[in-house]
C-alpha cells in the first residue's frame, strides 16, 4: 500500500519507545546497574533521544528503572524477599475484606459486586492481548471487591501495597494464558461472593493468589538471572 494512502493510526513515537523499553526491562534484557544511555537506546529503538528520555521518566515512576547519582537511569532489580513479604500483607488484607461481611452478619455491597462481575464477563468475551499494563485492571478488581466489604481504611492500605508490588506483578500478565486464567478466576471469586458462599470464595482466592505469586516469583527470578548474566559478559 502507498504510505500516503494508509490511514491506519500509528502509535506516537513516545509510546512506542515506552512500550518497547518496558517489555525489554521486564524480560531482563539489560545488564543490572549498567547505565541506560539515551543515545544507545535511541539507536536500538530507531527513535530520537527525546522519546527515550520521556519513556525513562515514565519507567522510573513505575520503578522499572532507578536513578543513578549522575542523573541517568539503570534497570531496577526486583527484590524477591520484599515481594513475598508484601504478598503476605496483601493476602491478609484481602482475606479480611472477603470474610468481613460474614463477621458482622451482612453481605458485600451488591452495587459494587454486580457491576464488577459484568465488567469481567465483558473482558472474557473480548479477551485482551497480553500486556503488562493489565496489572492495573487486576488491581482494580481486587480493590473494588475489598471496597464492597465496607472497610475504607482496609481498601486504602491494600491500594498502597498494590503500588509497591505493581512493578513485579507486571510479570504475571505477559502471556494470553495467564490473562485468560486470571479473568476466569476473578469470575469464580465474584460469583461465590454473589452466591454468599464466602468459604468457597476464600478457597478460590487463596488458589488464585498462590498461582499468581508463583508465576511472578519465577519470572522475576528469571529476569534477574538474565540481567546478572548480561552484566558478567558486558561489565
Amino acid at each position: 500500500m502507498d504510505p500516503a494512502l494508509d490511514t491506519t493510526p500509528s502509535r506516537p513515537t513516545g509510546d512506542h519507545a515506552y512500550e518497547q523499553l518496558k517489555r525489554r526491562l521486564l524480560a531482563g534484557e539489560f545488564p543490572w546497574r549498567i547505565r541506560l544511555g539515551e543515545e544507545r537506546l535511541a539507536a536500538l529503538l530507531g527513535v530520537s533521544r527525546t522519546p527515550v528520555r520521556q519513556a525513562l521518566t515514565r519507567l522510573h515512576a513505575e520503578r522499572l528503572v532507578e536513578r543513578l547519582a549522575d542523573g541517568g537511569y539503570a534497570p531496577a532489580a526486583p527484590n524477591l524477599l520484599e515481594i513475598r513479604q508484601l504478598y503476605e500483607v496483601r493476602r491478609a488484607l484481602e482475606l479480611t475484606a472477603l470474610m468481613r461481611p460474614a463477621e458482622f452478619g451482612t453481605r458485600h455491597d451488591l452495587s459494587i459486586v454486580e457491576p464488577l462481575r459484568d465488567e469481567w464477563r465483558a473482558l472474557r468475551a473480548d479477551m485482551p492481548e497480553p500486556n503488562a499494563d493489565f496489572v492495573l485492571l487486576d488491581e482494580g478488581f481486587h480493590v473494588r471487591l475489598a471496597e464492597s466489604s465496607g472497610n475504607g481504611a482496609l481498601v486504602e492500605m491494600l491500594s498502597l501495597v498494590n503500588e509497591r508490588i505493581r512493578v513485579v506483578r507486571m510479570h504475571d500478565f505477559l502471556t494470553g494464558e495467564r490473562i485468560e486464567r486470571t479473568i476466569a478466576q476473578h469470575l469464580g471469586i465474584v460469583g461465590s461472593v454473589l452466591d454468599n458462599d464466602l468459604d468457597k470464595a476464600n478457597n478460590r482466592f487463596r488458589r488464585h493468589l498462590g498461582e499468581s505469586i508463583a508465576v511472578v516469583e519465577q519470572r522475576a527470578a528469571q529476569a534477574l538471572a538474565r540481567m546478572m548474566s548480561i552484566e558478567a559478559v558486558n561489565p
